[in-house]
């Protein structure tokens, strides 16, 4: 299992939210740049990086700070995937392209413009994850703010048919709060898929990553957690 530490990025610094709620914001370093060399000496593969106003906005924001992070993380040897606010064609291709991403988190549009991501699955093969963020048997677009019609398991089906690189897999209710992930619905969709599902959400405990990793699933985002000091990225990383 890959342990993948994420970097929320909200005016410029790097916060976590509780439910995806921009209310509920902690900073906890005000300057991000210093978390890529602190993950990347702890031995990380990859970071996760996450613009939550562009989220909120519905476009990217924070693309030149972006562009910092990847550089630094690519001069460190570790590959970062970007999300936040790719709600267009345009959107996925300056995060790849501009930022120097390695890999672009896609939700929203996935379910809005399916044939766009489709395409873009194919122009970029093995760059795009399809964000399935959970509510219920539902996924949650627009930052957490709605719900739509599409069913997780459809989401999932079509990202394989698509070649995505793999499905983010957030249970929103969890998000931010430490209080376990939702490893029967992580393990069970990985079931469902070939292509990796990464686990996102409510992981508080090093107890919770051997509960996932013992459930077959192939990767998980730690966010909080390494936060607040419940465990180290080194050991996070022993237990994968």
């Amino acid at each position: 299992m890959i342990a993948i530490p994420a970097i929320d990025l909200l005016e410029g610094q790097a916060v976590r939210l509780a439910e995806g709620d921009r209310a509920r914001a902690t900073v906890y370093e005000t300057d991000p740049r210093v978390l890529v060399a602190r993950f990347a000496d702890a031995g990380a593969a990859r970071i996760h990086v996450v613009d939550l106003d562009g989220a909120f906005a519905g476009r990217p924001c924070q693309l030149e700070l972006i562009r910092e992070l990847v550089a630094s993380a690519h001069a460190r040897g570790v590959t970062v995937e970007v999300g936040g606010g790719l709600r267009s064609r345009e959107a996925i291709e300056a995060a790849l392209q501009e930022t120097g991403a390695d890999m672009a988190v896609v939700g929203t549009l996935a379910v809005r413009e399916p044939a766009v991501v489709e395409a873009l699955c194919q122009v970029y093969p093995e760059r795009l994850i399809i964000a399935v963020d959970g509510r219920n048997d539902r996924v949650a677009i627009a930052g957490w703010q709605e719900t739509s019609e599409t069913t997780i398991a459809a989401l999932a089906a079509a990202a394989q048919r698509w070649g995505a690189a793999a499905l983010l897999y957030t249970d929103v209710p969890r998000d931010g709060l430490q209080g376990g992930p939702a490893v029967a619905a992580t393990a069970e969709l990985q079931r469902a898929v070939d292509i990796p599902v990464i686990a996102s959400g409510g992981v508080g405990s090093l107890a919770d990553l051997d509960a996932l990793r013992s459930a077959g699933v192939r990767a998980v985002v730690l966010g909080r957690a390494l936060y607040e000091g419940s465990f180290t990225l080194k050991e996070a990383l022993s237990r994968c």
